[in-house]
């Protein structure tokens, strides 16, 4: 038994002495330095990408805005970009608000689609 302390007296402070010693130079491979570039893994913490939101739900972020607001009109525009038309055609789709020159009648077109989109599961 005496022993074994002993012998755990000696080698503990030997073993602690050994690991507590960094090495002065990094270790090499032909002269170059190991890199250490990252796992493959992706962490626990962080989550994986996420789906790009579609059109509809684009649009029903929109509605959170509130109404009648130049950043309502500006979160829809973010979706589609505005190009005015002189002459713009009769709206037959939420794609063709942006064709609109007048914001209110763009937001009131835009506002008049994206009430008629029902809602999708997030």
């Amino acid at each position: 038994m005496r022993k074994i302390i002993l012998t755990l007296a000696i080698l503990y402070p030997a073993a602690t002495l050994a690991q507590g010693a960094a090495p002065a130079n990094p270790p090499t491979i032909g002269g170059k330095p190991l890199v250490v570039v990252g796992s493959k893994k992706p962490a626990a913490g962080k989550k994986e990408k996420e789906k790009p939101l579609s059109v509809a739900q684009k649009l029903h972020a929109c509605q959170d805005i509130d109404d009648a607001t130049k950043e309502r009109l500006n979160c829809y525009d973010a979706i589609y970009a505005p190009q005015p038309k002189p002459k713009a055609p009769a709206a037959k789709g939420v794609n063709d608000c942006r064709f609109l020159k007048e914001e209110d009648e763009r937001l009131t077109c835009y506002n008049g689609f994206a009430d008629k989109v029902p809602k999708l599961p997030r």
